[in-house]
This record gives C-alpha cells, sequence and structure tokens, in this order.
C-alpha cells in the first residue's frame, strides 16, 4: 500500500511522529507540495493525506490509483468531494480533534480585546507604569465579559465547547445553527439577524459553504452593536474583510480577533492588516501540540479502518 502525505509540515513539524502511520504501508511524506507537483507525487499511491493542498476535479482524473484522501483536518473544502465519490474515492475528514484548543483561541482574543493585555504590556516595558503617579494606569478600557452576551453561529462541538467557557465566565449565550433542535440548559437559539444585533461578541464556527461564504457581509455587520465584537476562528471566507476593515475604521464595531483569512498567508495590501482594533493570528487555533496529537492519532485510525474495510468519518 502506498501512503503519500503531500503536505505534513504543519501538522507535524518535528515533534510528532509517523511511526503507527508508517507501519500500514509504504509512506512518502513530503513537507510541502506545489501545485504543480501534486500529480507526481501522487501517481502511485493509493492513500493520498492532505491538509491544504488542494485536489481538484481535474487532479483527481489523473491519480488511477488512488481509493483514499485522508483530510488532516475538520473542514475538506479543499477536496473535489463530488469527483471523488464519481471515481470510488472515500474521503475522511478528523472531526472535533482540536475543539477545546479553537475554544481557548477564542478566549485569547476575546480577553485580548477586553482587556488589551499585550498593548498593557508593551506600556509597562516602555516605561509609562514607571513614570505613573497612581498604582495603576490603562491606556485602553477595560472591559468585563460577566453580563455580556455572545452570539455562537454554528453549534457543533467547537460553538458547544466555546459556549461552555463562556457560561463559566458568567456570559449569556446565545446561538444560531438550523440543524440543532435541542440546544443545552443556559444557551438560546435564535434566528441569525438576531444573534447579530443582540451578541454583545459574535463567534463564528460554521462550515464554509456557498450558503455562508461571506456571511459576515456589510449588512449584517450593520447590524452589530458599535460596542460588539467579532471573533472568527473558523474559515476566512466566512467574512467580507472589506466590509469589516471599513466597519472597524469608522468605529461601527468595537474590534475583532481573526486566527483566519481568505487568503493565507495575506498579501501586504490585506484590507484588515494594521487596521485598528483588529488583532491577526496566523492561524494557530488549531495547532496545540495536543490537537495535533489527536489529529495525527485519528488520521492514522481513519487510514487503518479504510484499509480494514470499515471507513469512519467519510464525507462524500
Amino acid at each position: 500500500m502506498q501512503i503519500t502525505i503531500l503536505d505534513g509540515y504543519t501538522l507535524n513539524p518535528g515533534d510528532l511522529s509517523w511511526a503507527e502511520l508508517e507501519k500500514l504501508g509504504d509512506c512518502t511524506i513530503y513537507e510541502r507540495t506545489p501545485n504543480d507537483e501534486i500529480v507526481d507525487r501522487a501517481a502511485h499511491a493509493q492513500v493520498v493525506l492532505t491538509n491544504k493542498t488542494p485536489l481538484a476535479r481535474e487532479t483527481l482524473a489523473r491519480l488511477p490509483h488512488l481509493k483514499y484522501i485522508g483530510v488532516l483536518a475538520t473542514g475538506y473544502n479543499i477536496v473535489d468531494v463530488a469527483a471523488a465519490r464519481e471515481r470510488g474515492i472515500a474521503v475522511a475528514n478528523v472531526p472535533g480533534y482540536a475543539s477545546q484548543s479553537v475554544a481557548q483561541s477564542v478566549f485569547a482574543h476575546l480577553l485580548n480585546l477586553a482587556l488589551h493585555v499585550a498593548q498593557h504590556g508593551q506600556s509597562v516595558s516602555a516605561g509609562k507604569w514607571s513614570k505613573c503617579e497612581d498604582f495603576c494606569f490603562w491606556d485602553y478600557p477595560l472591559v468585563e465579559l460577566s453580563g455580556l452576551t455572545l452570539g455562537i453561529v454554528g453549534f457543533g462541538q467547537i460553538g458547544r465547547a466555546v459556549a461552555n467557557v463562556a457560561l463559566a465566565f458568567g456570559m449569556k449565550v446565545i446561538a444560531c445553527d438550523t440543524a440543532v433542535s435541542a440546544p443545552p440548559p443556559n444557551v438560546r437559539m435564535v434566528a441569525l439577524e438576531e444573534l447579530f444585533r443582540q451578541s454583545d461578541v459574535v463567534s463564528l464556527h460554521c462550515p464554509l459553504t456557498p450558503q455562508t461564504e461571506r456571511l459576515v457581509n456589510a449588512r449584517r455587520l450593520s447590524w452589530m452593536k458599535p460596542t460588539a465584537y467579532l471573533i472568527n476562528t473558523s474559515r476566512g471566507p466566512l467574512v467580507d474583510e472589506k466590509a469589516l476593515a471599513d466597519a472597524l475604521a469608522a468605529g461601527r464595531l468595537a474590534g475583532a480577533g481573526l486566527d483566519v483569512l481568505s487568503v493565507e498567508p495575506p498579501p501586504a495590501d490585506h484590507p484588515l492588516l494594521g487596521v485598528k482594533n483588529c488583532c491577526l493570528t496566523p492561524h494557530i487555533a488549531w495547532a496545540t501540540a495536543g490537537a495535533r496529537k489527536r489529529l495525527l492519532d485519528a488520521a492514522v485510525e481513519n487510514v487503518r479502518a479504510f484499509l480494514a474495510g470499515m471507513p469512519q468519518n467519510v464525507v462524500n
């Protein structure tokens, strides 16, 4: 069995082991694969694992031996799943491996916006506290989370993990997800417009689909309170980034924390770079050591199950 990993570096930059996967077949591991080398590198593979290297219809048509695609992530929009289904190729993802890590990242962003910890730390390093006449000072407003309303768009495993943390902070939680009919106690399901209008914080946790692309647009941003924050740790294209930049620059929104962008890494002229009250992190919410270990273990189990004739986590 020939197994090819097209872009293994982000999952495993050297602190994890491929040994369990290597027991399942003849493994070839590439740190990164340019698009024009995908076919050559995967030409003889029955199993291909990919994180962000795209497998389009045209590419799949040139891989006659391919039987299984393992996505090293939860989102699988980088694979043409319809084309894979037509060719009898199973596509499996890894759900749930990073729920707690992503929830942690959501609150890292939210606490940064509420308390400006990094900026205040820089002020101390710059000597402002030493020169202060009082025992304390602050350069930015300080916001208490208790009593604020968190609106969660998409109430799957990650959304629920975020809700649990929010409730521990004393926040009120509302959510929008048409697939959820029985929310847990202390979470109220609402329509999307009500969520945007009522929330002090909107956090995105829905998949990227044609229906959710640019879900957060100028119109919906106009529904938000000028004191509200937007957090996106899901998928960059959920947000119209130019509209968000305009809202922040005009003071129509208090702040935003984003771990994902529509183009990654962003070009130098990206509209959100350098925008006031906008903190961007480089797509790291999923990448704690614990989450990556769970991801690798689950990906191996997916391959093992497929080889045993009992495929799991198949999305097509």
